[in-house]
């Protein structure tokens, strides 16, 4: 971590000049097209045994914060009759843009220690990981992930929860906020995590992120309430402000980055959550804002919202967790609203020359959402007297 603009960039030219095919788990591709069959047999089977992966045909482009790839493989008979998978998911960061969007600001380096060394501690729903690798000097990496398309189904914006997965929920973000809270490990095991509120201030500063939020807000008039929008000048102070509060409070492992399509349905009440490259250390309060803000209607989180608090408080005493008071927890839910948004009013109002994170749609729907949860709660009220 730690890489400035210019590092990132000369780090990804030099590897541009000797771009070639990857033969080998230990070299990163910068191309989907430089993947080889070599590459995927050293990746699924280390070398060990007789399968051989004899030919590979990546899927269509899907490009946004990372490059991503389904990619369909075959094998040679001993791979058919090892089970080896016949397509995996892939995430990369060949692209310079991707390594500016998830480099600089650590998520990069985050996600790939996630499945690793953390996800095999944790007992929560996540894809399971066939190999995952990054370079800390130019910060291109490759994650290669089971693909489950078949076997989920990945929630879309368009997706309607039931109570039954929303507290499902609840229960997987205790697990995944009691394992490591207030531990030693944050500082040994989890030293490559940055800090929630050191993850915001890089992404502030070097990709404009304060300009982005403000245009992105203003865009968004017509989905925000009329009373809260009037209030538009109060928001960026209002989130530093938030932002500084969270660096008072308890830290953990928190996933950061949970909105509704981070999240798929494993079954009936059964809920899994994807794409760990926002994760950081920060406050459990970060997650449910912003998971409760944007994965239930306007209506759900009205009529559900305290009891789904109520539920998460109670899993995470369970686990072990000092007693959080409700008013307490409630204070904190509230004031944590703010990062929520920026996330969002970010990505609608990034630049136009910067690559397209999200439709528009879908940042107005969850604007739309997080701003009439700002507006019922009082959020920029929870601030006085902070």
């Amino acid at each position: 971590m730690g890489l400035t603009f210019d590092e990132i960039k000369s780090g990804f030219d030099a590897e541009w000049e000797q771009r070639g095919e990857v033969c080998s788990a230990d070299e990163i591709p910068m191309g989907w097209d430089l993947v080889t069959p070599e590459w995927m047999t050293d990746v699924l089977t280390g070398g060990n045994g007789d399968a051989r992966v004899v030919s590979l045909r990546p899927g269509e482009p899907d490009e946004g914060t990372a490059s991503r790839r389904r990619i369909f493989i075959e094998y040679n008979d001993a791979g058919k009759a090892a089970g080896l998978p016949p397509r995996v998911f892939c995430k990369s960061t060949h692209r310079l843009e991707n390594r500016f969007i998830i480099g600089m600001n650590g998520g990069i380096e985050a996600e790939v220690s996630f499945f690793n060394t953390v996800l095999p501690e944790l007992d929560v729903e996540a894809p399971k990981c066939y190999f995952a690798n990054f370079n800390p000097r130019t910060l291109n990496s490759i994650i290669v992930m089971k693909d489950m398309a078949d076997e989920v189904e990945f929630c879309s914006d368009a997706v309607e929860l039931t109570e039954a997965h929303a507290r499902d929920q609840m229960e997987l973000l205790a697990r995944l906020h009691s394992a490591y809270y207030q531990s030693d490990a944050l500082t040994t095991k989890l030293s490559a995590w940055n800090n929630w509120e050191d993850y915001f201030a890089i992404t502030a500063r070097e990709a404009g992120f304060e300009d982005a939020c403000q245009r992105g807000f203003a865009q968004a008039k017509e989905v925000i309430p009329p009373a809260l929008f009037a209030r538009e000048a109060e928001i960026w102070p209002a989130t530093v402000a938030s932002i500084a509060l969270h660096a008072k409070l308890p830290r953990m492992l928190v996933h950061s980055d949970v909105h509704l399509k981070n999240w798929y349905i494993v079954g009936p009440g059964k809920m899994g959550l994807n794409d760990w490259q926002c994760s950081c250390k920060g406050h459990w309060s970060r997650d449910l804002s912003y998971a409760l803000s944007t994965c239930l209607s306007v209506e759900q989180r009205r009529e559900w919202e305290r009891g789904l608090l109520r539920h998460y408080l109670d899993c995470m005493r369970a686990a072990g967790v000092p007693e959080i008071a409700f008013d307490d927890a409630l204070l904190a839910y509230r004031r944590q609203m703010f990062g929520a948004l920026a996330w969002w009013t970010g990505t609608l109002g990034q630049p136009p020359e910067a690559p397209a994170m999200q439709p528009p749609e879908t940042s107005l729907k969850f604007i739309g959402r997080m701003t009439r949860a700002m507006d019922d709660l009082d959020s920029l009220g929870a601030l006085k007297d902070a």
